[in-house]
């Protein structure tokens, strides 16, 4: 892609021009924004999100794992992308002094069917090229001594970082780069013109690109459809909650204790993460969130609720795992059942040694079989390229994914 390629046709109505648009200022859309301007010094390259600040949403209220890449289904582009991007992004912070930990999980299996499922893990961490070490419970415990388990395995690289300075990081980046980040901007119309497309946005700016790129998370599907494309996927918010380990209470975790996952269940279930600065999370359940940017049960936005409920394949997911989303919202509604889930891991934890912490709302894409999107998901529309489905691990191969994309909008017709 060259700068002629992508400069849009000049309307003297627009108020900004730029040659590619990246919407979304979370990790993923700041470091496409950054890794474009390195490979393409010579465009022009502008950043806006409807929010006030970057890492808003899924960036700003995640716990900061560095993953290793060990669950992933091999060949897929989480598992490539996760290796590189965790790689890449351990680089990024020790250039730019952010703080990051390799500190390594565990993931401990507590029955005599988990302990099958480790066995496959432990497989698919070889096929990813992850280390992972099958320890006993002498082992477990001297790494993790309050964590219960019959089998486990250490996986040394996993690490942990806060995803929010790295954002803050690649915002000042873009913008010394020549690169402009515009806060408090929603995006509410997209038309395709000649040589490009013409946005306008809520508060009356509007904006003349080339190309675009949407990084729009939570919005990322109705954005997609904005600019004409097609997509019978569907972003569906499910709210994680979290507690946080009271600090006279942090010694029950020395560093990330996961659960083996079940297949059956879309979801990793409750686990314990030591965070980058000191604290230690425990969660999150999965709720369905009655608004895109519902983080707590108060928020409901009537239309995204409908928008939700009315789609088949939420409707399909429902229905298959309606046992669950009860088990779910109930351990959000009382503490002792949340507790009790925890205990698994920690039989010693009691409710005292908890303390409210935060929550998260997950942008999951779920296609219409009722199936959830398991890998990263990209789409293509005049002029534009579309990441529909960026779950975990996502933060940790954003630097990746960036590259993914830009490739794309590299050999890419605009």
């Amino acid at each position: 892609m060259t700068s002629g390629e992508a400069t849009p046709m000049r309307d003297p109505v627009a108020s900004q021009f730029a040659d590619v648009l990246v919407v979304g200022a979370g990790i993923v859309g700041l470091a496409t924004a950054w890794q474009l301007q390195n490979r393409h010094g010579d465009l022009r390259i502008a950043v806006v999100d409807a929010a006030d600040r970057v890492a808003a949403h899924q960036s700003g209220h995640n716990s900061g794992v560095l993953h290793s890449g060990i669950y992933y289904q091999p060949g897929s582009i989480k598992a490539r992308t996760c290796r590189d991007g965790k790689l890449a992004m351990e680089a990024f912070c020790a250039e730019h002094q952010i703080a990051w930990e390799k500190c390594g999980k565990v993931v401990v299996a507590t029955t005599a069917d988990e302990v099958q499922r480790l066995d496959a893990i432990e497989n698919r961490a070889r096929l990813n090229v992850v280390v992972a070490h099958r320890i006993d419970t002498d082992d477990l415990r001297e790494i993790e001594p309050h964590a219960a388990g019959i089998a486990a395995l250490h996986v040394p690289e996993t690490g942990i970082v806060n995803y929010a300075r790295v954002c803050d990081k690649l915002h000042d980046l873009i913008v010394a780069g020549g690169g402009s980040v515009t806060l408090n901007r929603q995006v509410t119309h997209i038309e395709a013109r000649a040589g490009g497309l013409q946005i306008r946005c809520r508060d009356g700016h509007t904006i003349a690109c080339g190309r675009l790129i949407n990084c729009g998370g939570l919005q990322s599907d109705r954005l997609c459809r904005l600019a004409g494309g097609q997509t019978d996927v569907r972003i569906v918010p499910f709210r994680g909650e979290y507690y946080e380990l009271a600090e006279s209470s942090r010694d029950l975790c020395r560093h990330l204790i996961y659960p083996v996952p079940d297949p059956s269940f879309p979801f990793l279930g409750v686990h314990f993460t030591r965070m980058i600065d000191g604290g230690v999370e425990c969660g999150p359940n999965a709720v369905l969130a009655f608004a895109r940017e519902g983080y707590s049960w108060r928020k409901v936005s009537p239309g995204d609720l409908l928008d939700t409920i009315g789609y088949g394949g939420f409707r399909r997911l429902a229905v298959k795992h309606w046992r669950m989303g009860l088990g779910e919202m109930h351990r959000s509604l009382s503490k002792p059942a949340f507790v009790l889930a925890l205990k698994k891991l920690i039989p010693k934890l009691q409710s005292s040694d908890l303390i409210p912490g935060r929550a998260g709302v997950r942008a999951q894409a779920i296609a219409p079989s009722g199936a959830l999107v398991d890998d990263f998901l990209f789409a293509h529309s005049r002029h534009a390229i579309h990441v529909l489905n960026a779950p975990s691990p996502a933060a940790t191969a954003s630097l990746a994914i960036a590259n993914h994309i830009v490739d794309e909008l590299d050999r890419t017709p605009s």
